[in-house]
């Protein structure tokens, strides 16, 4: 075998289809979605930076987990939008190092700031009283820098194990962006070592943040039935639903891509990679925000304050 990293400069990513006819389509469909996922991300972490009403702990969590968003989504579509224009899919070794890299580490601290936004939600609805105090500015920023801090170490281990064996033969990525599965695929030492380590690694952080989403939100359920009022039933129920609905697209597409044994990846892989880096990047915003009072009131006070400039 020889010593990959420096005798294989670069790699080949197969894409999403080789179907001619199916590249412009794709193109337009996923510019859109690209689009659509910045204005939406963009358009909410300024409408809590600017509106005063939104400036609590439940919106600091969302401002970072529209960050992380924008970041990840960055970091795949740009570079398959223009694979899909321009049909040039070489991607340089470090190039696919650092992409493998900055997603691994976006996706990661997303699934903790999701388990920190499911906690926040549980201490506001079953601990109303103490929620000033637990959830204090200080804890929110500690929340979120802890949440980044696993994500680098995570990631330094998943892009270690990945890219850590040599590689030989042809260099033909079977994806649209360079992701551990296919990469380790073009391995030619033997990768069980580090398929173990990655799989361990992602069921550990996939389950241990899961499991406290899970937690929060059957807390939430049973403090919700026992509430008094109808519409505070109501309320809290429409905000848990709709953060479940982001969640469940989120992990089911994660734990179908990373917690399977390699030899089950197929061609459905690409189905469930889109859900999860392209798809969901978009969805978020509108699900986590549109249908909140809190938002739609503020976002009619910057409306009103614009035309007001006019």
């Amino acid at each position: 075998a020889m010593g990959g990293n420096h005798t294989q400069p670069r790699f080949i990513l197969l894409g999403i289809t080789d179907a001619p006819w199916a590249q412009a389509p794709l193109f337009g469909l996923f510019l859109l979605i690209y689009v659509i996922t910045l204005a939406g991300n963009i358009g909410l972490i300024v409408l809590v930076w600017v509106a005063p009403s939104l400036h609590t702990p439940m919106y600091f969590f969302l401002t970072h987990f529209a960050l992380a968003d924008i970041c990840y989504s960055t970091v795949i579509s740009p570079k398959m939008l223009t694979d899909l224009l321009f049909g040039n899919k070489t991607i340089s070794w470090a190039g696919c190092v650092t992409q493998f890299h900055l997603f691994a580490l976006f996706v990661t601290a997303e699934c903790y700031l999701l388990a920190a936004m499911a906690y926040d939600r549980h201490v506001a609805i079953c601990h109303p009283l103490t929620y000033v105090l637990v959830v204090s500015p200080r804890a929110c920023w500690q929340l979120v820098a802890c949440s980044y801090l696993v994500a680098c170490l995570s990631a330094l281990i998943y892009t270690g194990c990945t890219f850590g064996g040599s590689f030989c033969g042809p260099r033909r990525v079977d994806h649209f962006f360079c992701d551990t599965v296919p990469v380790l695929r073009l391995a030619c030492s033997d990768t069980r070592g580090s398929e173990v380590a990655i799989f361990a690694l992602a069921a550990a952080n996939g389950l241990g943040t899961g499991a406290v989403i899970l937690l929060s939100y059957g807390r939430i359920l049973h403090a919700v039935l026992r509430m008094r009022s109808a519409p505070g039933r109501a309320r809290a129920f429409r905000t848990c639903t709709s953060h479940l609905v982001s969640v469940s697209v989120f992990y089911g597409s994660l734990f179908f891509m990373y917690l399977q044994p390699a030899s089950r990846h197929g061609s459905r892989d690409k189905v469930a990679s889109v859900f999860y880096t392209v798809v969901s990047p978009m969805l978020n915003p509108f699900i986590y925000s549109l249908r909140n009072t809190e938002v739609k009131a503020a976002l009619g006070k910057c409306r009103r304050r614009v035309l007001n400039l006019c």
